[in-house]
């Protein structure tokens, strides 16, 4: 983004202090002493400095809107997500625009380019499954824009954010697996250095490690979120010599993709190979058998993310960054079914 004017960057270099600093500092925050505060605005207006988001408006909140950035709004989770954000912005009297990333870091990086921050309070952040790097969150975070991120979170960057519990979630998966008689488990994962990709991953082998089964590194097989990803990745599995008798899948819809290749291959779920997912997508008691899940509490993500902001927005001097890790539920059905062996 070309930028002709003064930047609080540029401020920070001459100052030889953060850039976080200065962004406080101009805020008027309790957390900067006052000689820091006073060489800071003496410097902004030496250099005629203007910032790029009206700090005065985003105290008052005046614009009323919100925007709310996200990888996808076709599917059940991201929608649900959005339910509870409106919800909780309309009720305070915001209004939201969405823009969406089709789960692209190149279209995510134009849309944050291109964002007319000074047309919004804050950002609801949701980012795509490849971002190598999230500098362009920060910038706006320093800009004074109260970002918030949910789901699918920046961890380098300090600021709220709202999950499911993800590592906890995989690990009673698993192990659900395993108490029904599965021993063989494998797992199709995520896109590889997500950081939900990661924590269910440490689920499902804190699970084998606790009941003492062996972790095999072919049966860990990352790649994206479809159905059809899902297809791909089992028939991966099938094709080994030694193959599993079950899988974790990272999300419902690999679950379904996998449960369509075993099908395909004349294998039948839950009585010869378990299949458990992670959603609750209602697609998951519409498939025959009925897949096994863990339920994420999509709503709720939506109206405490959105909650955190408004927080951000109305009282930025008081109010620090949380981390809120909300609990899935483990929903047996029959795709997990087999009974233990004795």
């Amino acid at each position: 983004m070309a930028r002709h004017y003064v930047t609080i960057k540029d401020i920070a270099k001459i100052l030889n202090i953060s850039v976080s600093t200065v962004s406080r500092a101009l805020r008027d925050t309790y957390d900067v002493n006052q000689e820091t505060k006073e060489k800071v605005l003496a410097l902004a207006a030496e250099l005629n400095y203007k910032p790029n988001f009206n700090a005065t408006g985003l105290a008052k909140g005046s614009t009323h809107n919100l925007g709310v950035i996200l990888p996808f709004i076709t599917n059940y989770y991201f929608s649900t997500v959005i339910t509870g954000i409106q919800e909780v912005a309309y009720n305070n009297g915001y209004n939201i625009t969405l823009f969406v990333t089709n789960d692209s870091p190149e279209r995510e990086l134009a849309i944050m380019e291109n964002l007319s921050v000074s047309s919004l309070d804050g950002l609801l952040v949701s980012i795509s499954s490849d971002s190598d790097s999230c500098n362009h969150f920060q910038e706006i975070i320093d800009e004074g824009v109260p970002v918030v991120f949910f789901d699918r979170v920046a961890n380098e960057i300090d600021t709220s954010k709202v999950m499911q519990d993800d590592y906890n979630g995989a690990f009673e998966a698993v192990e659900h697996l395993i108490l029904n008689g599965y021993t063989k488990i494998a797992h199709i994962a995520g896109p590889k250095g997500m950081s939900f990709t990661e924590a269910r991953l440490k689920g499902y082998i804190d699970a084998l490690t606790k009941h003492h089964l062996r972790i095999n590194e072919d049966w860990i097989v990352y790649s994206g979120f479809s159905q059809e990803y899902g297809e791909q990745d089992t028939y991966q599995l099938l094709q080994l010599k030694q193959q599993p008798d079950a899988l974790f899948a990272v999300n419902d819809r690999k679950a379904i993709g996998a449960m369509i290749a075993l099908k395909n291959k004349g294998i039948k779920v839950g009585e010869e190979f378990g299949v458990i997912g992670f959603t609750n997508d209602p697609m998951s008691t519409i498939i025959s058998p009925a897949l096994s899940t863990i339920a994420e509490p999509a709503f709720e993500i939506g109206k405490l993310s959105c909650e955190l902001l408004i927080k951000h927005i109305t009282k930025p001097k008081y109010f620090h960054g949380e981390e809120i890790v909300l609990p899935g539920k483990l929903i047996v059905r029959e795709s997990s079914m087999r009974k233990a062996k004795h």
